[in-house]
C-alpha cells in the first residue's frame, strides 16, 4: 500500500458535534464544544501544520482533548479524595448533602464524625462506652468450689446464647461499698464511716460539703478513682483466672470462722458477646449493613470536573497535555511506515521521535501538576500557614515598643 496515496490528511478546519468524542463526558458543555475546534487547530499547528501535512482526523483531535480533560480531573480529584475522605466516610451518597450525586462542586469542611464513631469502638475495649451492649451476670459461690461455668451463669441470667456465642469478660467484682458512698459520708468527723479514709488519704478534717464547694469537681472524681484503685490493689483478698468458659476463684471459698469476714456469697462479672462487638465495630453501631455510603477511595463520589468551570490555569495544562497526546498519536501513525517513497528518492518519517517527545511531555506535565496539587493538601497548607504565622511573629517581635514617660 502506498502511504502517500492512502494517508488521512487533516483538512485545516473542523466542526465539533455532540458524539464526536469517545465517551461524550463533556460534549454538552458549550465551552467544551467551542474549544474543541480551537484545540484541533492549536494542536495541528504545534506539529507543523500548514507547512507540513498532519495525518490525523478531527476525531483524533477531539479524542486527545477529551482525554486531557479527563486526566486533569483525575489528578484534581485524587487530591480532593486525599483531603476529604476521612471527613466523608459513612456519608450517604444519596443524601441532600451531595450536588448531582457528586462532591465535585461541594466545599467539604473538617468533620470528626468518623473519628467519633471509631473512638466508640475503642470505648468498648476501654469500658467507657461504645456501641456494644454490656451485660451483667452473677455467680453464687459454693464453699469448697473453686471453678464456675461462665456460660451457665450467663444462661441463668436470661441471656440466650447460640452454639457459636463467645463471651468476653470485661470485669469481675464482688460487693463492696461504692467509692462515692464512702467519700460523701454524712458521718465524717464523728469517728464513724469515712473518718479513717480521710486520714488515710491525708484529707484532714474537711467534710465532703466543704470539699465540694471549695475545690474543683474534677478533684472529687480523682479521689473516687483513687479509692477504687486502692481497693483493687491493696484491699481485695480475692483474685481470679479465666480458662475458656470457666472462672477460677482464689482463694477457694470456704466457711472458715477466721476468714468469715472475707467471704462473699456472690460475685458479678460484666461481659460482652464477641459477635456483637465484631459486628458493631464493622457497622459503627448500625443494626444493618450500610449501603450507598462512602466507604473508601473507590466509591467517594467525585465526578469529572465541568470543563466550563475549570479556570484558565487548568485549561492551559489541558491544552498542553492534549497537544502532547496529539504528538504521540501522530508518531504512532507515521511509525507504521519508516520511509515514504518520492520520485527518485524516499523520505524518512519522524514517527519514533514524535512518540518519544509526546510521552516525555506527558510525564513532565503530570509531574508538574502532582507537585502543584501536593502543595494544596490540607496538611501542607496548614504547615505553610504555620510558617507564615511564625515569620510574622518574628517580625513583630523586633518592632520597637513605644516608651511612655509620665
Amino acid at each position: 500500500m502506498d502511504y502517500s496515496e492512502n494517508k488521512p490528511i487533516w483538512p485545516g478546519s473542523s466542526s465539533f458535534a455532540i458524539g464526536d468524542t469517545p465517551f461524550g463526558f463533556f460534549d454538552n458543555d458549550t465551552l467544551f464544544q467551542q474549544h474543541a475546534d480551537s484545540f484541533a487547530k492549536h494542536a495541528a499547528q504545534n506539529v507543523g501544520y500548514p507547512i507540513m501535512e498532519v495525518e490525523l482526523l478531527n476525531i483524533n483531535f477531539y479524542n486527545a482533548f477529551e482525554t486531557a480533560v479527563i486526566e486533569y480531573s483525575n489528578q484534581v480529584n485524587q487530591t480532593n479524595i486525599t483531603n476529604n475522605l476521612l471527613s466523608t466516610l459513612g456519608i450517604n451518597t444519596g443524601s441532600d448533602f451531595l450536588v448531582d450525586s457528586s462532591f465535585s462542586d461541594t466545599l467539604i469542611g473538617s468533620s470528626l464524625t468518623y473519628i467519633t464513631k471509631l473512638s466508640k469502638a475503642y470505648g468498648t475495649e476501654a469500658g467507657s462506652g461504645g456501641y456494644t451492649k454490656l451485660y451483667t451476670a452473677s455467680i453464687s459461690t459454693v464453699p469448697g468450689q473453686q471453678s464456675y461455668s461462665i456460660r451457665d451463669a450467663v444462661s441463668k441470667s436470661g441471656i440466650v446464647l447460640s452454639d457459636n456465642s463467645s463471651i468476653e469478660v470485661q470485669r469481675v467484682l464482688h460487693q463492696v461499698p461504692p467509692a462515692i458512698i464512702r467519700y460523701f459520708d454524712p458521718f465524717v468527723g464523728t469517728g464513724l464511716g469515712s473518718q479513717n479514709l480521710l486520714d488515710a488519704f491525708d484529707f484532714g478534717g474537711f467534710s465532703p460539703s466543704v470539699n465540694f464547694m471549695m475545690m474543683p469537681l474534677h478533684q472529687d472524681l480523682f479521689r473516687i478513682q483513687q479509692i477504687e484503685f486502692n481497693d483493687r490493689i491493696r484491699k481485695s483478698h480475692w483474685s481470679f483466672e479465666i480458662h475458656g468458659d470457666d472462672i477460677r476463684i482464689y482463694p477457694i471459698p470456704s466457711v472458715s470462722a477466721s476468714l468469715s469476714d472475707l467471704q462473699f456469697e456472690k460475685f458479678w462479672f460484666e461481659f460482652v458477646l464477641e459477635e456483637e462487638k465484631s459486628n458493631n465495630a464493622l457497622l459503627f453501631g448500625n443494626t444493618a449493613v450500610m449501603n450507598n455510603v462512602v466507604s473508601d477511595a473507590s466509591n467517594i463520589p467525585y465526578n469529572y470536573q465541568k470543563y466550563s468551570q475549570i479556570n484558565d490555569v487548568g485549561r492551559a495544562w489541558i491544552f498542553r497535555y492534549g497537544s502532547a497526546l496529539v504528538k504521540e498519536m501522530l508518531g504512532y501513525v507515521r511509525g507504521k511506515y519508516s520511509t515514504v517513497p518520492i520520485p527518485n528518492s524516499e523520505v524518512t518519517l519522524n514517527g519514533s521521535d514524535l512518540v518519544s517527545q509526546g510521552q516525555s511531555e506527558k510525564e513532565a506535565l503530570i509531574t508538574q501538576l502532582r507537585e502543584f496539587l501536593e502543595k494544596l493538601t490540607k496538611e501542607n497548607m496548614m504547615a505553610r500557614q504555620q510558617a507564615e504565622n511564625d515569620a510574622m511573629n518574628e517580625v513583630l517581635s523586633k518592632v520597637p515598643v513605644k516608651i511612655y514617660v509620665g
